[in-house]
């Protein structure tokens, strides 16, 4: 097929998954590698134009507390998952453990029977005892580790992959209320927590209190009154350690929040470097960073007092275990009741009660931080999915691409209306503009073409059936967008071309490029089509990155196509170039292209004009000119304001161009 045949051929329904650039861009196959950024940074960066939607950096709602119950769904289900690694690897710790009993067994032995009865024999029966429990102790702390290891790395990558694959179905207006940075960190960074649950964590706390219990149940028979006594202690400290847990664990939810909000700062800074350096703000930003920095450390240095008092106590705990030892087990000992022997084994059997013990205070903090992570998971994985509930919806296939919006109202936030009564209809084919000043409510009539946002009241209808009926990826498979402000990744010019439809050929893509008037500068370019254009596409310039961006629009091949500003980056020969691209494009296809340089839209079969939510005025270029109103004013102001302040000499200008078109 080549770039330029009929709308709609050969672009399978899985090319598209998104309408603009930020939904392409949250798309998971692509062929120009994009970095989890930089698709998150276009996502959220897609309707930030929007007229009326919060800003970029506003903050969501506060969410409710999660509950504990949630992350303990959450933790429950991978435990299960991993049940197999996870049941091995217990029976390996078991083992581990009981080898590490025999020790204090055979020392009991050795004083008992060789040093204090002469019985030399058995010398070489404890030796070799002691030589076997250590390879079995060697051994199955080996195995563990591989084993355990892999089903930790094996949970982290599977819940990696199932929150990128629901954020990217999330709706747009999600990355408008949170920072990129926030979503890189409930992708990335929480959940590294879960090797804690899935990996030597959980197993080895299992682990630790089943020694404990075994251990305790030895000097029980070894001693009882000793035993008690110590007890009495542990029970204390225990009492200790849950007070801890309970503390800690919004202390860590916490640090992964503020986390989260200083690498989002962060990204932006780095991102708008240029825009930072030519006001000279590194000063304000160093600030930023700083205060963010200040409050990371702030309760880092709180989880760290709490986890070192944790860490004291069970220190303590063991210095008073060893006083109780000294006074009762000295008095048995010299009273006859117990032997030096025994006396021995019951200090090496305390130490496998006081270790685990201690082991369980560090493990516990761990596994309490993970918690927090799946709590801030499983809020992303709560927020309804855009897509949710298509398996019933109809699909569509196939779509002429006729679009009617019927009495459409539409709010960002309750109350306050943005869109107020909008009807029109675009037959398929057809071209229509929106004019207007801006906030009037062109972008956010266009997102709901794009179904981004779903109407308040009122209907989209497609080809006759209502939008809200229809499978979202099988209808934006049919949508094609060149925003503004084109997003291109860190790919090469082919691959960010093909990134429309992947399985397009190298032939269709520079048929699109020579169409959108690429190959002007890619023949200046020593790698040609397989030069590098940086992140963000850094390394063109305004101009090139949206004829790229018209390519890649040319190869999607649409039947609804998006046109927001598509000329606004262009020089007045380019742009005179690219209408004639932007021609051979919009044949055939239904068209919708928001314009403030009316030269471009003279065209166009249909003109709205939009003001405070409402369609003011409707026609063609010549009947709302003779109509003497908005539009006319709108024209007007333009033409005088180009015509005296922007035209330098041996320019033309732009609506001279667009008539000779």
């Amino acid at each position: 097929m080549s770039a330029a045949s009929g709308p709609g051929e050969g672009r399978g329904a899985s090319s598209a998954s998104g309408a603009s650039e930020g939904a392409r861009a949250a798309r998971g196959a692509t062929s120009a590698s994009p970095s989890a950024s930089g698709a998150s940074s276009a996502a959220s960066s897609t309707s930030a134009r929007s007229e009326s939607t919060p800003s970029a950096g506003a903050k969501a709602s506060k969410p409710a507390k999660p509950k504990f119950s949630a992350a303990w769904r959450e933790a429950r289900a991978l435990i299960v998952a991993n049940k197999g690694r996870l049941a091995l690897g217990l029976v390996l710790l078991l083992v581990n453990r009981a080898a590490g009993m025999v020790l204090p067994w055979t020392t009991k032995l050795l004083i008992d029977d060789v040093v204090v009865n002469k019985k030399g024999e058995l010398l070489a029966t404890i030796a070799l005892l002691g030589v076997g429990a250590t390879l079995v102790q060697a051994l199955t702390t080996f195995t563990l580790a591989q084993i355990l290891g892999v089903a930790a790395q094996r949970a982290i990558n599977d819940m990696r992959k199932r929150v990128q694959a629901h954020v990217l179905r999330l709706p747009v207006r999600y990355f408008d209320d949170h920072q990129t940075g926030v979503i890189l960190s409930r992708i990335k960074s929480d959940a590294d927590g879960l090797r804690n649950l899935v990996g030597n964590g959980l197993v080895q706390l299992v682990g630790s209190v089943l020694t404990a219990v075994v251990a305790l149940g030895v000097l029980f028979w070894l001693n009882a009154r000793l035993t008690a006594a110590i007890l009495v202690v542990l029970v204390l400290f225990g009492a200790c350690m849950v007070w801890a847990f309970r503390t800690l664990r919004p202390l860590f939810r916490k640090r992964g929040e503020i986390e989260a909000e200083v690498t989002g700062r962060l990204n932006q800074t780095l991102g708008g470097v240029r825009v930072v350096k030519a006001y000279t703000a590194e000063p304000a930003e160093e600030r930023v960073f700083a205060e963010g920095s200040d409050r990371f450390f702030a309760n880092v240095r709180q989880s760290i007092r709490g986890v070192s008092a944790t860490t004291a106590a069970s220190i303590a705990i063991t210095g008073v275990i060893g006083c109780i030892l000294t006074w009762i087990g000295g008095r048995d000992v010299l009273t006859g009741t117990m032997t030096i022997g025994e006396l021995v084994m019951y200090l090496v059997f305390v130490a496998l009660v006081a270790l685990p013990i201690v082991g369980i205070a560090e493990i516990g903090t761990q596994i309490t931080e993970a918690f927090a992570g799946l709590d801030r998971i499983r809020e992303v994985l709560d927020t309804q999915r855009e897509d949710s509930g298509d398996e019933a919806r109809a699909s569509c296939k196939d779509l002429r691409g006729a679009i009617e919006l019927q009495d459409v109202s539409f709010e960002y936030v309750e109350g306050k209306p943005v869109l107020q009564g909008i009807s029109l209809a675009a037959p398929a084919g057809t071209t229509t503009a929106l004019v207007g000043a801006s906030g009037g409510g062109k972008s956010t009539l266009v997102g709901l073409v794009m179904a981004f946002h779903r109407p308040k009241t009122g209907r989209v209808l497609v080809d006759g059936r209502d939008l809200a009926t229809l499978r979202l990826a099988d209808y934006r498979a049919h949508l094609g967008v060149v925003m503004q402000d084109n997003f291109l990744f860190d790919g090469t010019i082919a691959d960010n071309v093909a990134f429309a439809r992947p399985s397009a050929t190298r032939a269709e893509v520079e048929e699109a490029c020579r169409l959108a008037y690429c190959d002007e500068f890619v023949k200046g370019f020593e790698k040609g089509y397989d030069t590098v254009v940086g992140e963000r596409g850094i390394k063109l310039s305004g101009g090139q990155r949206q004829r790229v961006a018209i390519a890649r629009a040319l190869v999607a091949n649409p039947r609804i196509l998006i046109l927001d500003e598509a000329t606004s980056s262009l020089d007045s020969e380019s742009e005179f170039a690219i209408q004639k691209g932007l021609a051979a494009l919009r044949a055939g296809r239904t068209t919708f292209v928001i314009a403030h340089r009316l030269s471009t839209i003279r065209s166009a079969d249909q003109i709205l004009v939009v003001e405070q939510g409402r369609i003011v005025e409707r026609g063609t270029h010549a009947e709302l000119m003779r109509l003497g109103g908005r539009y006319r004013d709108l024209h007007d102001r333009q033409y005088r304001f180009e015509e005296d302040r922007f035209v330098n000499p041996g320019e033309e200008l732009a609506s001279d161009l667009g008539a000779a078109s």
